[in-house]
Order: structure tokens, then sequence, then C-alpha cells
């Protein structure tokens, strides 16, 4: 399957028609996905180990005194809103880097970039380093080696941005990050073990409100940014030449994304651990809807992201209670199946 760029405007015709529907839908997805957003968080905050009714969780909502008060104002509601902001972040990144490379199959997973952020954060917790703003940091520097490595690779091999090439690259990539990080993890004593997997399996326990703050203070930057980028992304979507005859400065514009996509997966990484498949399946399923502009596409994918990462945080921490599955599980049994499709189709 081809990366498809946007249309060109025409006044008139089959692709002025056709942009004009993607135009009607994307007006009517982004309140529709608000609508199914709000039910997702809804549907967070009332299941659990302990089920509540919407109107108890409403009541500790309104009054934070109440029986209720500690389990919905401390314990779901940061975890809900942290699980909407690392899954609307790995929507948007997936998003970005399928447009920068050109390639469907482009996700902060499959090109090793969440591997290379896991690695930096378990590294950061076996030399006894403070939670917090040091972890975010090595798995930032974390990220951006694995990006480095893919494209050294893909370099190496002379097609910087096949599809295939670029996915090997990151298979391989992500799995000499995931060799070093059991490596690091047979040395350490079983304390630091159990801290670190929490970013090898990926979930949202250690959701906080000081989580949530650390998150957005990282993400927001970023987000602002690949936002500010969104007409050239649609533009390198249509090749290197036509996006610089269009007066897009391609080298500068691809290590801003890098560096942007990079910074995101660290920050999920850090806040969540590793969750993969977000940003696969969210932008291919949105992309058919809102249409490739990433004006209206990113914003949907955000939106699309965190309610769908809301919703298997929930599926987790209910289907087995009091035991939790890790996130990323839940993740992957969507996103496996839809990987393979996309990865047949790319082959033909």
């Amino acid at each position: 399957m081809r990366f498809v760029a946007a249309p060109p405007v025409t006044p008139s015709g089959e692709t002025g028609f056709s942009l004009a529907l993607l135009t009607y839908r994307s007006r009517i997805a982004l309140p529709a996905l608000v609508v199914a957003a709000i039910g997702a968080c809804v549907l967070g905050m009332v299941l659990g180990a302990v089920p509540l009714s919407p109107s108890a969780v409403l009541s500790a909502l309104r009054d934070g005194s109440g029986s209720n008060a500690v389990i919905v104002r401390e314990l779901r509601l940061p975890r809900v809103l942290l699980a909407f902001c690392v899954g609307g972040t790995l929507a948007v990144a997936g998003a970005s880097l399928q447009a920068m490379l050109r390639n469907p199959l482009a996700e902060p997973w499959l090109l090793g970039l969440s591997g290379g952020a896991s690695l930096g954060a378990v590294v950061a917790v076996v030399v006894g380093l403070p939670s917090g703003w040091s972890i975010a940091g090595c798995a930032t520097i974390g990220a951006l080696a694995a990006m480095a490595m893919v494209y050294r690779i893909s370099a190496v091999a002379g097609r910087r941005l096949d599809p295939r090439v670029l996915l090997l690259a990151g298979v391989v990539v992500g799995a000499f990050s995931a060799a070093l990080t059991s490596a690091l993890l047979v040395v350490a004593d079983p304390f630091t073990f159990h801290s670190a997997t929490i970013w090898i399996f990926g979930g949202f326990g250690r959701s906080s409100w000081t989580l949530v703050a650390q998150f957005l203070v990282v993400a927001s930057i970023p987000l602002a940014l690949l936002w500010w980028l969104a007409r050239s992304l649609d533009r390198l979507a249509l090749g290197d030449d036509s996006a610089a005859t269009l007066g897009v400065d391609v080298t500068r514009t691809r290590r801003l994304v890098i560096v942007a996509t990079s910074v995101l997966t660290a920050a999920s990484v850090a806040a969540a651990g590793v969750i993969g498949f977000v940003g696969l399946v969210v932008p291919h399923a949105l992309r058919g809807i809102v249409g490739p502009l990433h004006r209206s596409l990113l914003p949907a994918v955000f939106i699309a992201g965190g309610a769908f990462t809301v919703l298997a945080d929930t599926i987790a921490r209910t289907l087995l209670r009091p035991a939790e599955l890790p996130v990323g599980v839940v993740t992957a049994l969507v996103g496996v199946p839809v990987f393979a499709v996309l990865l047949r189709r790319s082959l033909r």
C-alpha cells in the first residue's frame, strides 16, 4: 500500500467533489470523536476494581469529602487523563512519521523509538537516577539514538525512505534495544528489576497528578511544533522534490519532525512505558475519514488515540480484576492484525 498524498484542489470535477466530501466528513468526524472520547473517559472513571455508578463519580468530583472521592479524584481521574494524553501523543507521532517517511507502516514502536526510549529509562532506573525529569531525559536520549540508528542502517542499505528497509531497520533497532534492556535487568537487584519492568510492559498504574503535569510540560511544545509543521507534512507526503519545489526546507523539516516525535515518544515511555501500535492503528483508521491534510488529521488522531488508549487501559484493569493486564498487550491484540493487513497490502 502506497502513501497517498492530498489531491490537488480543483474548482470542479471528481477531485474537487472528493475534497469537498472529505471536508464534510471532517466537520462531522471531529464532534463525533469528541463525544466518543468523553464516553471512553466516563467508562474509565466508572469501571475498575471497585465499580462506581456515573452518579457516584459525579458526586465525588463535586464533593471531595465523600467516600469515593479518593478513588475518583486521586486514582481514576489522573489515570484517565494520562492515558488520554499518552494515547493522543503516540497517535500524533505516528501520523507525523508516516507523512515524513511516506510510509503507512511508520510508527514509534515499529521504528524502534519506543524500544530506545525504554532502554534509556531502564538505564536511568538501574544506575539509580531519581524518577521524574532524569528518566524523561534519558528516555529522550534513547529515542533519538534509536532513530539515528534506523536512519544509519537505512543509509547503508542505500534506500533511506524505502518502507520495507525502514521497517526492517526499526525491527533490528528495537530487538537490539530489547536485548540490552534484558541484559541490564539480569544484573539488577530485585527492587530495581520490579521498577524497570514498568517500562517494558506498559501501564498507567503509577498515574498521579504530578506525572500528568510533567508529561504535559514535556509534550506540549513538540505537539505544538508538529501542528505548526502541518502544511510542511502535507508537502513532504508528495515527495522530497515536490516539497522542495513548494518551498519546504526538507532537511530542516525532517530534523524537526524527528526531534519532536522522539521527544513525544520518550515522554510517553517515561510516563507509561512501551505501548505499541497506537500510532499505527489510529492514523490509518482516521485518514480515510478526515482526509490526509494534517491540519484536520492531527487533532482527529489525538482525540481518537486518546480515546483508544483509555478504552485499552479500562479493559486491561477490568478484564482479569483484581489483576491488571499490561496495556501494551491490549493495544497489540488490536494492532497486530491491522499491521499484518497493512504489510500484506504494501508488498503487493
